[in-house]
Order: structure tokens, then sequence, then C-alpha cells
């Protein structure tokens, strides 16, 4: 045996396959491969997005821009962005406000929010124009406030949830897959849906489903699921089912959007949001807000028209903006979709 000879330091390391899927094309979020690493296929993000759908792991911001044009954003403006989100909205706004602008954004998910900060800074938005706060963007005064700015030109809001975290089902907002029934914006704070639904009361839920929801038969899936222990989104899918027979499916989808409205308590903060967002912005200064559903723009509407009369305000939006009917056959989730503005 010739001396110089020594064993390699360990075993050859062992080549891990890519688990297969079933048929063409993956289902599973998890089998994505592709679309969850944009980086490395980013023609693959072209092909299912030019196809009307939202890239898994993806968000494709809506009313770019309608959003702009109500902010009216120019360079050195200094804004707040309530919704960091993926960043779609935060990329173009700090495109408006080059050079000699900063964004503030604020995210309530401690998921996504480090992804898409390490998006924006890789494209060269260094922490000088770009600052990410987890933070609810109810909190706007507190965070503006511990930088020393008394107010700034701009406030954004996009409001609901990012398809990124609607499409994971390990975030349990999604019914059109099995995952744990969690629903909460920032898993590390509150109650699950899960345990939410069970601690609720009839009337409570009654009461959510309501609200939140606008649900017609919110007395009796209430007293079908009220105080329920359930565990998974499928669960939760299957007594939905069994007290109310929906082909179209927009039971579930209701109830769904009212639990997750409820334990992310998306209408205390909005309504706390709207109450302060105009005395942190500077004279001429434009808040504009995306909502999604009409519990949100009945209080957006309702709020900046009480604004006008209070003389907080100096002008509002007469209209709602919608998406137009290209963006509407291009991205689906762009039909809900409702746009407001006031300036102060």
């Amino acid at each position: 045996m010739n001396s110089d000879s020594s064993p390699p330091d360990g075993p050859a390391p062992v080549h891990v396959r890519r688990k297969r899927y079933s048929g063409k094309n993956p289902r599973k979020f998890s089998e994505k491969y592709k679309e969850l690493a944009p980086e490395r296929y980013p023609e693959i993000l072209e092909k299912v997005a030019a196809s009307g759908k939202t890239p898994a792991g993806t968000h494709i911001p809506v009313l770019m821009r309608e959003c702009m044009e109500a902010l009216q954003l120019s360079p050195g403006m200094t804004g707040v962005d309530g919704t960091l989100g993926y960043g779609g909205h935060a990329r173009e706004i700090l495109q408006h406000i080059m050079p000699g602008g900063k964004l503030i954004g604020l995210d309530v998910d401690p998921v996504e929010q480090p992804r898409t900060v390490a998006r924006l800074h890789d494209e060269g938005y260094g922490p000088d124009v770009f600052e990410a706060v987890l933070s609810n963007y109810a909190g706007i005064g507190k965070v503006l406030g511990q930088r020393g700015i008394a107010a700034v030109d701009f406030i954004f809001a996009d409001l609901g949830c990012s398809s990124m975290q609607i499409d994971d089902p390990s975030r349990g907002f999604t019914f059109k897959a099995d995952g744990p029934l969690d629903m909460r914006m920032n898993p590390t704070r509150g109650l699950s849906a899960a345990e939410y639904l069970r601690r609720c009361s009839v009337d409570e839920l009654a009461e959510i489903l309501r609200e939140n929801a606008d649900e017609p038969q919110a007395d009796a899936m209430a007293a079908r699921l009220a105080g329920l222990a359930l565990r998974t989104t499928m669960d939760l899918v299957r007594e939905i089912d069994a007290a109310v027979r929906d082909d179209s499916g927009d039971t579930v989808r209701r109830v769904f959007q009212a639990l997750r409205i409820a334990v992310n308590d998306e209408f205390g903060g909005l309504d706390a949001f709207l109450r302060t967002a105009p005395h942190f912005l500077k004279p001429g200064g434009r808040i504009a807000i995306l909502t999604f559903h009409s519990g949100e723009d009945r209080r957006v509407k309702k709020s900046f028209q009480q604004g006008m009369r209070a003389g907080l305000y100096q002008a509002v939006s007469e209209d709602v903006i919608t998406a137009g009917s290209e963006e509407r056959r291009a991205n689906p989730r762009s039909i809900p979709a409702k746009l407001r503005w006031a300036v102060v």
C-alpha cells in the first residue's frame, strides 16, 4: 500500500433526486420548485403569468398604474408602504421617488418580509432608500416617531392577503389544499383560526360571518361550526359542506375570509390606520388604499368622506377605481380590487 495514499475525509455525498410529481405539471405548492426559485427559472414565471395565473410564492401587484397616478410621486419624496407584501408596489414607488427619496415598508408577516427585503436590496435599494419594519400599518405613528419623522409625502396600503400567503398551504389561508388551520399573518402571535373557532360562541361566530363576509346563512353556519375542535383547512371545508350544499364554493370562500379577518383583527387595524393616517401626511400629501371586499371599501370610503367634512382632507376620489378588462383577463385576482385616494 502506498504510504502517500489516505482514505477520503468522509463518504462521498449522496445525490438526492428531486421528488417527482404525478401528471404533466406540478399541482402541489411544494412541488412547484421552478416557480419557487424565480432567480433560476425566470422564464417559468413569465409562462405562468402569461396564462393568467399567479406563479407560486409570488404576488402580481394590482392596479399599478392607477396607484402611481393616485399617489403622484416625484423624486425626493419620503413615504410609507403600509403593506409591503411581495414588494411589487414598493419597487414601483422606489423607481418614482429616486433619486433622493426614502420608503418605509411595513408588514406584520415575519415569514415573507425577509424575502422581500432581500429581493429589493439585491436590486440596489439599500437601507439608505428603503427600510422594512415588522409592524401593522395601524402602528404607523409609532414607526415614524421612532425615526424622528413628523409627516411624510405619501402613504399607500394594499389590504387583504397576498398571493404567496394564500397559495402556501402551510399558512392555512387556502381552502384548496390541506394544511394547518392557522390563518395568522404573523404565525408567532395571537390565536390560530383553529383555536379562535374553538373558543367562539354561536352568537359571536354568526356576527363575524355577517360583518366580515356578508354570509347569508351566518346563523346556520355558526350553529354548525362554533366550538368545534378542528385541525386542518380540509376539516373546516368538510364541516362547511356538511352544513350547506353550495356547489359554487362561495360559502367556503366567505367563511374562510371571515375567519381570516377575525383572526388578524383586520378591521380593527384598518379603522385605527384610517383614523391616524391623515395626521402623518404633509400638506398636499396623498394616501391611496386598495381594498378587495365590501367591508374594507365601506370603511375607506366612509373615513375619507368624514375626513373631508372634518377638514382633514382637501380632496378625495369621487369614484372608486377598478381594474380594466385587460388586467382582469391577465390577472383574475384583480377583479374585486377597488382603489380610493385622498389629499391632505
